[in-house]
């Protein structure tokens, strides 16, 4: 890898945590900037668990709106700004997901034909830095843990959902995923 491309990340990271600092404080040519750099990653995480694209367009809409009225929240000494914006992404698709209480199978010809060569979001949790502990950490875990967070955090399942399609009892999952995340939390020094 050249010396140019390792930067990059780094640098893209840094443009878009002033463009929130910026959003934060009510410019919005910076969102504008928070968009541009992170929409056709957040698409994906919402359309993955929205599972049809004109709802994953609302819910990306609200995403920014949220960010907007949030941004003065973003930490950068607690997450990377994608890691943030992808938390909020995931968030809204799941509670859009609930509150329609829709089940659609996704259909491949639905989805956009999206070029984006960075990596995808069960890969990685939204944050290309720490792509490589976190694998690593996921796979330190027991297969019933690793699965049932992949399925929670990258599918928006809730426990109970995860609890049916398992075949476990509801208390066995949650465990499944308390013990997990703990360890997933040790394992990244946090």
């Amino acid at each position: 890898m050249d010396a140019a491309a390792s930067k990059e990340p780094s640098e893209n990271r840094t443009k878009l945590a002033l463009a929130l600092a910026e959003v934060a404080h009510g410019n919005r040519s910076s969102l504008k900037t928070v968009y541009d750099l992170t929409s056709a990653k957040l698409f994906g995480v919402i359309v993955r668990i929205e599972r049809d694209r004109e709802s994953a367009e609302d819910v990306l809409q609200d995403v920014y709106v949220k960010v907007w009225r949030r941004a003065g929240r973003f930490d950068p000494d607690r997450a990377s700004p994608i890691t943030w914006l992808c938390a909020i992404a995931r968030n809204a698709a799941i509670d859009s997901r609930r509150r329609t209480g829709r089940e659609t199978p996704m259909d491949e010809d639905a989805l956009p034909e999206i070029e984006d060569d960075a990596a995808l979001a069960d890969e990685v949790l939204c944050d290309l830095e720490d792509a490589d502990r976190v694998q690593q950490c996921l796979e330190g875990l027991q297969t019933d843990h690793r699965r049932s967070i992949r399925l929670a955090f990258f599918d928006g399942l809730s426990h109970s959902e995860l609890a049916e399609r398992v075949g476990v009892p509801l208390g066995t999952m949650k465990s499944w995923i308390r013990r997990g995340l703990a360890s997933l939390k040790g394992c990244l020094g946090g």
